[in-house]
C-alpha cells in the first residue's frame, strides 16, 4: 500500500535519501514536495513521534538534510528547503493518520471519480482494513487509502482546542499561554 507522503517521482527520490536519516534523528516525515516556480521550493514536513517538533529541531532537520542533498544532488535546478511542522491543518499522508484523527472534519479528494465525486468533507471514523471511513452527508463510506489523491484536516474550533489541550498537558504551553489562546479560539476577545 503507498501513502501520501511522497508522491511524485521526485519527492519519492528525495524520500528514499533523507528518510534513515531524519529517522535516526528521531523524527518521521510527513509530507514531502517539489513545488516549482520561478523559485522551486522543496517542503518537507516533520514530526517526532509524539506529533510535535520544535523550531529548533526543523533547524536542526534542514541542515542535516542540505548538506545530504548537497552530497547526493537529486535535483537539477537550484531551490530553497523548507522544513516545519505539518501544523494544526496537517495532511494526512499514512493510514495510522486516520485512526489518530478519528473524529475531526478533514477534507479528502480521490484520484478518480467515486459515484460521480472526487472530493469529500466530513467526520473522519478512522479505518477499516485499506479503507479510510468518513461520514458525510449520506452517511459513513468507505475509500480505499490507494484511492486518495490528497487529505487533510479542517481547522475547526475544535481541532484548535484539542490540540492546544494537548500541548498543555505535556508542558509545552503553560494554562495562561492555553487561556489566551483558548479565548481567541472561542472568539471572547476583548
Amino acid at each position: 500500500m503507498a501513502d501520501l507522503i511522497a508522491k511524485a517521482a521526485m519527492d519519492r527520490r528525495v524520500f528514499e535519501i533523507i528518510n534513515p536519516v531524519v529517522e535516526d534523528m528521531g523524527f518521521e516525515i510527513v509530507r514531502i514536495r517539489l513545488m516549482g516556480g520561478n523559485a522551486p521550493i522543496l517542503q518537507i514536513m516533520a514530526q517526532k513521534p509524539d506529533g510535535t517538533i520544535e523550531v529548533d529541531e526543523c533547524a536542526d532537520i534542514s541542515g542535516t538534510v542540505s548538506a545530504l542533498l548537497d552530497v547526493e544532488d537529486p535535483i537539477i535546478e537550484a531551490y530553497t528547503l523548507e522544513v516545519s511542522s505539518p501544523g494544526i491543518d496537517r495532511p494526512l499522508t499514512r493510514l495510522k493518520d486516520f485512526d489518530q484523527w478519528n473524529g475531526y472534519v478533514a477534507k479528502i479528494e480521490t484520484e478518480n471519480l467515486i459515484d460521480g465525486r472526487r472530493r469529500f468533507k466530513g467526520d473522519l471514523a478512522g479505518t477499516e482494513g485499506d479503507e479510510v471511513l468518513i461520514t458525510i452527508e449520506e452517511g459513513t463510506i468507505g475509500l480505499k487509502f490507494d484511492w486518495l489523491a490528497d487529505a487533510k484536516l479542517v481547522l475547526t474550533d475544535d481541532l484548535i482546542r484539542d490540540v492546544l489541550k494537548g500541548r498543555k498537558d505535556a508542558g509545552q504551553i503553560d494554562q495562561e499561554q492555553f487561556d489566551d489562546i483558548q479565548t481567541i479560539v472561542d472568539g471572547e476577545e476583548d
